[in-house]
């Protein structure tokens, strides 16, 4: 985040269910931010089996795209309510055979933005795209997240969700936090 501002980083995934459900929660903290809050987000990849590798490749695509922002919401949507890019097979409940692919994921960003899929795929398939990933692997496990969704405020205060008990005590929590480090 530019000098002056603290960070607000969410580590989530399109793949996680708990994330889906956190995003009303997560846009009604963004909007309680103060002015020097910076909301962020770091996309993980902790589940190889639900195409969680993939989505953080999309995501870091849509953003060096300059996407990510307007297509957040609707990448959820894609995956747990149209099942355009389903995980999870909505009639088993069980990991749905085939994955989606880097294919389906172009096909989705061109709809939802007008992206060209070559255009998307060249993108995503980048050294700057693998080397994005692999910095926020590192950047996870530097930060010793234990799951997704996770709230860090200026890389030093993480959150524990499971002590917050309301979503105000934890606006007021990451106000306090925020506070905290701008008196610094």
């Amino acid at each position: 985040v530019p000098a002056g501002k603290v960070e607000v980083l969410e580590v989530f995934s399109y793949g996680c269910i708990a994330c889906n459900s956190f995003q009303p929660i997560m846009e009604k903290l963004k909007a309680s931010l103060p002015p020097n809050a910076q909301m962020a987000y770091l996309h993980a990849a902790f589940n190889t089996a639900e195409s969680w590798p993939l989505f953080q490749r999309a995501y870091f695509t849509a953003q060096s795209l300059g996407i990510a922002d307007r297509t957040h919401q609707a990448m959820f949507d894609a995956i747990w309510q149209t099942g355009q890019l389903a995980v999870i097979d909505k009639a088993t409940r069980q990991i749905r055979k085939p994955q989606p692919t880097l294919d389906d994921v172009a096909k989705f960003y061109e709809k939802a933005a007008g992206v060209k899929p070559d255009a998307f795929i060249a993108a995503a398939r980048s050294f700057a795209i693998d080397a994005k990933m692999k910095a926020a692997d590192a950047q996870i496990a530097a930060m010793k997240v234990p799951g997704t969704p996770s709230l860090i405020v200026n890389g030093k205060y993480r959150v524990d969700m499971n002590g917050v008990s309301s979503i105000e005590e934890l606006i007021d929590v990451i106000r306090f936090l925020v506070a905290k480090e701008t008196k610094k």
